[in-house]
């Protein structure tokens, strides 16, 4: 930031305003998504934020750096956008044939995935010295949507804390509240994270030979609709999660029950496309309609791993395909496949 470019901004100029925030956007929107769980929100968000910013520029006395003071605009934004309660609702079940029991109702059915070529150039990779988390931990569905049953403030104070490695005393003044307020609020937030969160061995690194393994065998299953393959690549407390519907299966028991009768009913296999999101291996799903040989969207699903099994699948909407880079459909038989 120059001090041109600032004074040119304050004078009203949009390209210098642009030129100054253009270099946080992207660490901005992440931030907002981490707050609120959502892309489509956090990009809603981050518009207001921008707007505010733009707006107050005046206000801007130079204290702290840009970067800060848009964190300060950007995490009052989603605190106000979270007050006003703008939540996408509970999805009814919308297929045609009925699903089994689910063991539980999912409470975060406003989740939503977070493509990792988002990711790419994200300056908060480097965060401050008191960080506790890393970047990919930091984004994980895990640990997002573990961060949405915190109280927002307390989900606030941990992110720019604990994720982003701001100290108390700037938290406080991005907040308005006490160096006290901010101590007292992290402690309650890691206590109820660590009480939302289960350790698990690592997933293996991104195209590693363990993962490559996994990813032939999870194609092999969806490809010719086997139960029991797929069954043996989940954990005994595997979780099936499909937001914005709140149906959730927890359990071998149930998601098998749930994967025979709704994933892998007779005459349905799938061709899957690999991508990533959240950090995570990631597959959009594609079933082939009979009547053209077009294989259609089938919704996102992503994968939680613990080692070389899956803990969790959680299945997104086909809408949310085109944020990975994937299409709605493939052509026929000689498509693309994973």
């Amino acid at each position: 930031m120059t001090a041109d470019i600032l004074a040119r901004a304050r004078a009203g100029d949009g390209d210098a305003f642009g030129e100054l925030t253009a270099p946080y956007r992207r660490e901005l929107q992440l931030h907002c998504y981490r707050i609120l769980g959502s892309l489509q929100d956090a990009e809603d968000v981050l518009q207001d934020t921008l707007l505010a910013a733009w707006r107050g520029l005046a206000n801007f006395e130079e204290r702290s750096t840009l970067r800060t003071w848009l964190y300060r605009v950007a995490t009052n934004t989603c605190l106000n956008a979270l007050r006003a309660g703008r939540r996408r609702p509970a999805m009814a079940w919308p297929g045609n044939v009925e699903p089994p029991e689910p063991s539980q109702l999912g409470e975060v059915v406003w989740l939503e995935p977070y493509a990792d070529a988002l990711l790419e150039g994200v300056a908060d990779a480097s965060p401050g010295p008191v960080a506790r988390y890393e970047l990919t931990e930091a984004v994980s569905l895990a640990f997002v949507t573990a961060l949405q049953l915190l109280p927002p403030r307390q989900r606030a104070v941990l992110i720019l804390r604990d994720v982003l490695g701001y100290h108390a005393a700037e938290v406080a003044g991005m907040l308005d509240t006490t160096i006290e307020s901010v101590t007292s609020a992290l402690k309650r937030a890691r206590a109820s994270l660590r009480r939302n969160q289960t350790e698990r061995e690592p997933a293996p690194a991104p195209g590693s030979l363990v993962e490559r393994e996994l990813i032939s065998q999870l194609v092999r299953a969806f490809q010719t609709g086997d139960v029991e393959a797929l069954t043996a690549m989940l954990t005994d407390d595997v979780v099936i999660a499909m937001p914005p519907v709140a149906f959730e299966y927890h359990g071998r028991e149930y998601a098998a029950r749930f994967i025979s009768t709704i994933m892998f009913r007779p005459g349905r296999t799938y061709e899957l496309v690999p991508t990533r999101a959240n950090g995570q291996l990631a597959f959009g799903a594609y079933v082939r309609d009979p009547s053209d040989g077009v294989r259609r969207a089938s919704g996102l699903r992503v994968l939680t791993l613990a080692g070389s099994r899956i803990c969790r699948l959680t299945r997104f909407e086909n809408a949310l395909l085109l944020r990975c880079g994937l299409p709605l459909s493939l052509a026929g038989s000689d498509g693309a496949s994973a």
